[in-house]
């Protein structure tokens, strides 16, 4: 707020935000292709080492990691756009949520019968991607809404 001799003039505040200044889409799209790169690495260098990516007999293609990758990434950014739009603390919420998604993902990695190794190497796709999308997502949120 400035003050002059005749009065004073205030300038509107600026509504407060997530940290940052690239936008949602952005943040997301780098995430979701960074996850995509990084579970497509992990999977190469893993089946390079001699870890089987087959589950009952069949092969899990490298492509595969990176498109479900990048499918499930872009529902995790949607369903941050969704919280920031409808939650009363979006960043909270959305922590809480994928959390739990994150840990009902692996669930089939323990369940399906296929080689520790490839079991291990299946959860680590997860963490990875999850390690990368959820802080960069996140941090683009507010603490509140309301």
């Amino acid at each position: 707020m400035t003050s002059t001799a005749t009065g004073s003039i205030a300038a509107p505040a600026a509504p407060t935000t997530a940290t940052g200044t690239a936008p949602m889409w952005r943040t997301g799209l780098f995430a979701c292709v960074a996850a995509a790169a990084a579970t497509t690495a992990v999977a190469a260098l893993a089946s390079s080492a001699g870890v089987s990516l087959d589950i009952d007999g069949e092969p899990i293609p490298l492509l595969g990691f990176t498109q479900l990758t990048l499918l499930f990434s872009a529902v995790g950014v949607l369903l941050a756009v969704a919280l920031r739009r409808w939650a009363a603390a979006p960043r909270r919420t959305f922590l809480v949520v994928t959390g739990a998604l994150i840990a009902l993902s692996v669930v089939p990695d323990l369940l399906i019968a296929m080689a520790a190794e490839t079991r291990l190497t299946l959860i680590a796709t997860h963490l990875v991607a999850a390690a990368i999308v959820v802080p960069l997502v996140a941090r683009r949120l507010p603490d509140r809404t309301r």
